[in-house]
């Protein structure tokens, strides 16, 4: 998905007005600089390319380093 072409300011305008947020001046050009950083960073994790055949984890189970000193040691 490409974002070129998206003004940041207007879609920071819109959304405040859609979800009846009172984005006051003094907020706004930080609203808008922290969405930036949001697309930029977006952007990289988008362009990171998948195989079409991988499947996604129906558990999410985060690798402590005992485990993954295990690991390493169980492929020798």
């Amino acid at each position: 998905m490409k974002s070129e072409g998206l003004n940041v300011g207007e879609y920071v305008d819109i959304m405040a007005l859609l979800l009846d947020l009172q984005l006051t001046e003094e907020y706004r050009d930080g609203v808008i600089a922290n969405f930036e950083r949001i697309q930029a960073i977006a952007q990289v994790v988008n362009e990171f390319s998948l195989p079409d055949d991988i499947e996604a984890a129906p558990v999410f189970e985060p690798l402590t380093a005992n485990k993954a000193i295990s690991k390493e040691s169980s492929k020798d």
